[in-house]
């Protein structure tokens, strides 16, 4: 390969690094796997991704009710400016914003072995544990709810963290032609 060609091949390999939409097979820190920040999902306030996949092991990081376009499932804001939280919207919209990035590496809420919930109050618990109970039975995740003091912003009620296991499916770059954020053909 000559100089400049190769140089090239360095400058867009650079770019898609910087690029969160685009999936990165080297983890980041070296850990190898995939890491990926998911197309129309709302993009994450810090330098890490939404899912990270090594092996047959999903780590989905901590997800809120926040929406791609920067609003929250949950939040009412009245006439008067006053805000309405509501705990079973934003929770219902955590668990399926968990469900959209698992799907687009190839999993479902069924994959999952383990949940962290953090609750900014825990006078929240029931209506939180009345949605989960929507989605999970015991045959479910195992799960563990936490108070917090806070949440990154202060319309939201609750984040939750969780890790899934893919058996038989390891870490694969998306198939060619296919959506970075799902793996599969359009």
């Amino acid at each position: 390969m000559a100089s400049g060609a190769h140089n090239a091949s360095m400058a867009d390999d650079a770019s898609k690094a910087d690029d969160p939409s685009e999936p990165r097979r080297d983890g980041g820190a070296g850990a190898g796997g995939l890491s990926m920040v998911v197309p129309g999902k709302a993009t994450p306030r810090g330098a890490y991704p939404h899912v990270k996949v090594v092996g047959e092991l999903v780590w989905v990081s901590g997800t809120s009710s926040r929406r791609a376009d920067d609003s929250f499932a949950g939040v009412e804001v009245l006439a008067d400016g006053s805000v309405r939280l509501d705990i079973r919207e934003q929770t219902r919209a955590v668990i399926d914003n968990i469900a959209d990035i698992l799907r687009s590496v190839d999993c479902d809420l069924t994959d999952l072995v383990q949940v962290t919930s953090y609750l900014v109050d825990m006078a929240d618990f029931p209506g939180y544990n009345e949605v989960y109970a929507e989605y999970f039975d015991h045959t479910g995740p195992t799960r563990t709810t936490v108070a917090v003091r806070e949440l990154p912003h202060p319309h939201l009620l609750i984040e939750i963290q969780a890790v899934a296991v893919r058996p038989g499916r390891s870490a694969k770059p998306p198939l060619s032609g296919s959506s970075p954020a799902t793996g599969r053909r359009d």
